[in-house]
């Protein structure tokens, strides 16, 4: 078992730089199914949901492999399965990108129906309505999806009941080779929704309206390889590294984001009295530790990301005053408070609202990671807290960050990635 031991009470100070958005990558990785030639995608990051999705795609008979640690070059013209139900698709919550790839190349797909964070209740039936609205038949049976369209898909008309990142992607990748004109409204809007598009239409499709909640499509017959395409950066892993910097008194710029996408949280902060310098492709946060609280709803793009809620809040526990958290996408997002007061914050969860009292001094102590963003919540708290820490459950930090501990490690941090035996 790998755990991470973290000395906390360290400012950090120095240039930290962004990988590429793993949001975005795991829906542009399936979208190489929908051409059989040849696709260089740069900004790749190297995190372990982008690993299962290469493996699953060499399972498929794709040949993928690493130029560089961030360059991936994907070849799926030997694909010739629409079948993908292995162990390795059930292990994360992306996979279900696959569906609409599969569709869109194959007009049939069967799909192990996916894992990740239990974070809350996840259902796909509104991908699964959008399929059905292209003319494929969509069945769920013993944990798989099948879904055929016999006589291919059909451009439609398709209103989501509810914004979703997952559902506006998976239809879109399901749409770009059906005859005629699709037309998704109330979809989302976040930047990888954008991306996804941007390297579709690199490809050939024709997507307009990406970014906004109405996205029109008008299907191709072929697609065509995408050379040199670069993924986003990840706002997220941004969001993070710019609150921890906040947390430790720190002193930090963070490199390759666009500050565009970071308006919601460098809003709260500069709220907060927390310093920020935003450049063409950087933003520099620093501050004395001195800070107050204040109220925050997470909400779809561009409001403010759920993604960065647990950290938020690890830094609303430091700050002055009283705040307020109130959670409007993922019904179990407060899973990691219990650990959080453990080091001696005072947070009162009541359903899907906080109540955050500060300032208060943390301690280091023993923690468990219970998902993707709680883990890199802890983790923060760890390096703002007085003492030594010792955090499990680590392969959910390493879901979504690359070499977390070593970018940390870069501006300061004092943080170790070590075996340690069990008893099992």
């Amino acid at each position: 078992m790998k755990r991470l031991v973290i000395n906390g009470g360290k400012a950090l100070k120095g240039d930290i730089y962004v990988g590429g958005s793993k949001n975005a990558a795991v829906a542009i990785l399936p979208a190489t199914l929908l051409t059989e030639e040849p696709c260089l995608i740069e900004n790749v990051p190297n995190v372990s949901d982008v690993r299962i999705i290469i493996k699953i795609l060499k399972n498929l008979g794709a040949e993928c492999r690493w130029e560089d640690n961030s360059t991936l070059y994907v070849d799926t013209k030997n694909v010739n399965s629409s079948k993908a139900v292995d162990e390795e698709v059930s292990r994360m919550r992306g996979s279900y990108y696959l569906i609409g790839a599969l569709l869109g190349r194959f007009g049939q797909a069967e799909v192990a129906l996916p894992g990740g964070c239990t974070i809350g209740n996840r259902p796909i039936d509104m991908h699964l309505k959008g399929f059905s609205s292209l003319g494929a038949k969509v069945d769920e049976e013993y944990g798989t999806v099948v879904a055929n369209a016999e006589n291919g898909l059909r451009g439609a008309g398709i209103y989501l009941d509810k914004v979703s990142v997952g559902a506006t992607m998976n239809i879109m990748l399901a749409a770009v080779k059906a005859q005629g004109n699709t037309t998704i409204e109330n979809c989302a809007r976040e930047p990888h929704v954008v991306d996804l598009a941007n390297f579709l239409n690199s490809m050939g499709a024709h997507i307009r309206g990406a970014g906004t909640d109405v996205i029109k499509i008008r299907g191709v017959k072929e697609l065509h390889g995408a050379k040199g395409y670069s993924i986003i950066p990840d706002q997220i892993e941004a969001g993070t590294f710019m609150i921890a910097a906040a947390a430790t008194k720190g002193d930090v710029t963070v490199h390759n984001l666009i500050p565009r996408h970071m308006e919601a949280l460098t809003a709260k902060l500069e709220e907060m009295g927390i310093g920020v310098d935003e450049g063409e492709d950087e933003i520099r946060i620093y501050s004395n530790g001195e800070f107050r609280g204040t109220t925050f709803r997470t909400q779809p793009y561009p409001g403010f990301p759920t993604d960065l809620q647990p950290q938020m809040s690890v830094l609303l526990s430091l700050a002055n005053g009283e705040s307020n958290v109130y959670e409007s996408v993922w019904e179990n997002r407060f899973a990691y408070v219990q650990e959080l007061n453990r080091m001696g914050a005072q947070i009162e969860v009541n359903g899907t609202a906080a109540e955050i009292h500060g300032p208060k001094k943390l301690k280091g102590v023993g923690l468990r990671c219970p998902d993707l963003r709680a883990g890199a919540a802890l983790t923060i708290a760890a390096l703002a807290a007085s003492g030594k820490s010792y955090l499990t459950d680590i392969k959910y930090i390493d879901r979504g960050y690359a070499d977390f501990e070593g970018k940390l490690r870069g501006v300061g941090a004092d943080i170790e990635r070590e075996e340690v035996e069990t008893n099992d």
